[in-house]
This record gives structure tokens, sequence and C-alpha cells, in this order.
């Protein structure tokens, strides 16, 4: 691979250079602002500095144009290099190269004035929304190839703005996402305090009475707070379905007995502080976590991005199959999200995005995720 570096007065510029001498193949590795020149710091002159390559081979299979043969004839022919020089060559190539990746790895950031305009705004959205630098770079830096190989510059917004998109959304596509299916019969629904879980359960069980037509009931493990069965029995006697109360792994089971019959059995467990790893084995001893189960950890996005964190490295002692995410409509910023699915590798289920029963409430996708995190 051919590495070179360019200067030149902007980014303009610095692309005509390119493309001159390496061609429409080139890839940018790395951009960045110098100031040169100038006395005691004054007087200095911006510049950017471009570090672009490209692969020989991809050169090579261009049409060539031939030179008139009276060129050709007067043109001496060069000795070939020797094998040591080619050894040396090959070495300091490699060298420059392993320079200017080390230099790249010591870059933590892009600034600003280095992505044209256009992929500015979006840049300046990502920072806004918290999302990971580590996430925002390789967002960005995809971006930045297409820009260069697909002429962005003559593009229009929309067509920039789907690009976004479709980078962005490319972080989540490898993850599970999805509303529950019914491919299991029960869903368990854990999660720290205050995070709506209660709520959430309830507009799960809502579409899937109204819109679904299942024959559903809860099973709540949450004996430490009054008000929460009464929350839950509230909800229950509006959709006109049971709920059994289970203090212990002898009682779940029981009513897992008593609620054979039923299609979808949503179980609430007891949102206590998930610092105190007592809790988590607690669910062990009460909830039987078979293989008909599912287990959905609820995070609120108004939490702090080290907290949902700690939250989920605890909840791990559970198999946790997806995320359920509450709140959105509390926040502007749900970088935090995305950061924790990708740390994780943990796809979502659903996004709450209010407190209205069963209509605040979303199944997650990562276009869905994508298009909230780019809300301007």
């Amino acid at each position: 691979m051919k590495v070179k570096k360019y200067l030149a007065k902007d980014m303009s510029e610095a692309m005509t250079k390119i493309r001159t001498e390496l061609g429409q193949e080139a890839v940018i590795l790395n951009s960045k602002r110098v100031e040169t020149g100038g006395f005691l710091g004054m007087f200095t002159k911006k510049s950017i500095e471009v570090i672009a390559a490209i692969d020989p081979e991809l050169s090579l299979q261009r049409p060539k144009k031939e030179a008139p043969a009276s060129v050709i004839a007067k043109t001496p022919s060069k000795p070939k290099a020797t094998n040591n020089e080619d050894t040396v060559k090959l070495s300091n190539d490699i060298k420059e190269l392993k320079s200017i990746v080390k230099g790249m790895q010591q870059s933590t950031s892009f600034g600003g004035d280095d992505y044209p305009s256009s992929l500015e705004v979006f840049n300046g959205i990502l920072l806004d929304q918290e999302l990971s630098d580590s996430y925002r770079m390789k967002v960005m830096k995809e971006l930045l190839k297409r820009w260069y190989k697909e002429e962005g510059e003559k593009q229009g917004a929309r067509q920039i703005e789907k690009w976004v998109k479709d980078e962005t959304s490319q972080l989540l596509n490898n993850y599970d996402f999805g509303r529950f299916n019914y491919e299991k019969k029960y869903l368990n629904v854990v999660g720290p305090t205050g995070v709506g879980k209660t709520t959430t359960i309830a507009k799960i069980a809502a579409k899937a009475v109204l819109e679904d037509h299942k024959k559903v009931a809860f099973i709540t493990t949450d004996t430490f707070r009054i008000a929460a069965i009464e929350q839950l029995k509230t909800y229950a006697k509006i959709l006109d379905v049971p709920v059994k109360v289970a203090y212990s792994i002898k009682d779940f089971k029981e009513a897992l007995d008593d609620l054979k019959d039923y299609d979808f059995v949503l179980v609430d467990s007891a949102g206590r502080n998930f610092r105190n790893p007592l809790y988590v084995k607690q669910l062990n001893e009460v909830i039987d976590f078979n293989e008909q189960m599912e287990t959905h950890l609820v995070l609120a996005v108004t939490s702090k991005y080290r907290d949902m964190k700690k939250i989920i490295e605890q909840f791990q002692l559970i198999d946790i199959n997806k995320l359920i995410f509450t709140k959105l409509d509390e926040t502007d910023s749900i970088g935090a999200m995305v950061n924790v699915m990708l740390d994780f590798d943990i796809g979502g289920s659903y996004i709450a995005t209010g407190q209205n029963v069963p209509d605040d409430i979303e199944e997650a996708s990562p276009e869905k995720i994508t298009e909230r995190l780019l809300r301007r």
C-alpha cells in the first residue's frame, strides 16, 4: 500500500492533489488541522494535513495511455532494483506506515473542521447525543469514505442524511431486536427501582390482549412494595386478567401450574437496589428460569451511562435476552442507550416514550433508534 501525507489550505485542495497523484481509488486514513509558519506563536497559517493511501494493485488495473513510439525510443531503460534495494524500500515503507498508524491512535477524535460541512452537522448531532467517541468515529470514518468515493459534494442533503442513517443503523444490525413474539410463554421483566417497570409490563400486556388477542396473566414477585402489587392489580382489573403473587419458588411454581392454560404470562419482579448482589441472587430463589422464559432488563434512558453499565453487569448473573428502554420522552440525549447495547452485545425489545397505557411503547429496531438518535 502506498501512503502519503498532503498539506493544503482546505480539504477541497487536498482532495485535488490526492486524486491527481493517487487516483480515484485513494482512501483517506486521517485528517487534522495544523498551523504552520509564524513567529512566537503569531501570524501562523492554518492548513489541513491529510494522510491518504492507495493499493498499487487497484491502480494497476486502470487502463493506461500508451506513450508515443518516439518517446519510448528515447526513454532509457531503468535498471531494476536489486533485492537489497527492494528490502530497504519495503522496510522504510513499513516504518512510515507504523508511524502514521501510531499517530492516528494517539488522536482520540477528529476536529470539527476536518469534515465537509454536510457531514460535520451530523458529527455534531452524534456528539450532542453523547454517543461514545469510538462508535461516533466509526460512523464518521465510513461516511468520509462514502463522501469521497461517491462524490458527496454533488449529493443532496436527503442523500447525505440517508448515508448517515445507514451507517449508524449498521452499528446495531448484528444484534437481536424486536418485541416478544410468543415463541415462549413467559416474559420475565427485571430492573432497578424507578425505571417504570410495572407500567411497561402493563403496556406489553395491553398490546397482547387488545392487538394480538392473547389470553394473558400476571405473576408478581415484588412483595417488598405493597404499592407495586396494588398498581399491577389495578392494571389487571382494567384488562380483566388474573394476578398471582409469589413469595417463594414454591409459590411461583404453583402460580405457573394455575396459569398453564394461558397464552402469555408476564412476571413482574421486585425493583430493588441493583447494587445489592443479594437481590439478583434472590431472583433465582423465587423465579424458575426455564427454557420457556425470556428475561428482559428495563433501563431508564435518563440514567447515567455509568449506572446503566453497572446495572447490566449486576444482572448478568441472570441470562438477559434483551433490553427495554424507558423514559425516552424525558431526555434529549439517547446516545447512552446505543452505547450499552454495543458494549454488552444485547439488542432491544421495546422503547417506552411516556406514561400512557398502552400507547406509549414501540417495538425497538435499529432504524427506529437511529431515527431518534439523529433528531435535531
